[in-house]
């Protein structure tokens, strides 16, 4: 059994301490960062997505790996702390296993789902605004346009287009 002291140094390791944040945070950016940068609607630099696509393919082992070495730089730490440091101890675990389940997840889907079921009306009824951009399909004598601003968020359309399925995309 350890005595108090030996328990109350492990505490205060400061190497301990600064391990287990450090860990937490490089574990929590392989999913924030390729979440942030990868957003609809906003600027995208090809650097930025190369970063983004990078973590994002690292993510899986990486937050797995830094999953491990949070749980047990906690355990190390656990003993002698008081319980404000264990609060934040566990609000930062819950952060870490949150990032590492999520990154595991293709939460992209989530974001550009397609449209199952366009709805679609006449020309002369439409409100768009005549500057808007359309993708145009023209098939078997039968057109649909779709506007470039919902296919910027959705990205594809299931749709038929003269009596043919088709998966319209952007």
């Amino acid at each position: 059994m350890n005595s108090p002291e030996s328990v109350s140094s492990r505490a205060r390791n400061p190497w301990l301490a600064a391990s287990f944040w450090i860990a937490a945070a490089i574990t929590s950016a392989l999913f924030l960062v390729p979440a942030f940068i990868i957003r609809p609607f906003s600027h995208q630099t090809a650097r930025g997505l190369t970063l983004a696509m990078t973590l994002k393919q690292w993510a899986g082992i990486g937050t797995t790996v830094g999953l491990l070495v949070c749980v047990a730089l906690l355990l190390a730490l656990w003993g002698g702390m008081r319980r404000a440091g264990k609060i934040s101890l566990g609000v930062a675990m819950l952060l870490v296993a949150a990032c590492a389940t999520m990154s595991h997840l293709n939460y992209f889907e989530w974001m550009f789902h397609p449209l199952p079921k366009p709805g679609f009306e006449a020309a002369d009824h439409s409100k768009l605004d005549s500057s808007e951009m359309v993708l145009a399909l023209n098939f078997n004598h039968d057109a649909r346009a779709y506007p470039i601003s919902e296919m910027a968020y959705h990205h594809i359309v299931n749709d038929v287009v003269g009596g043919v399925p088709v998966a319209v995309t952007y």
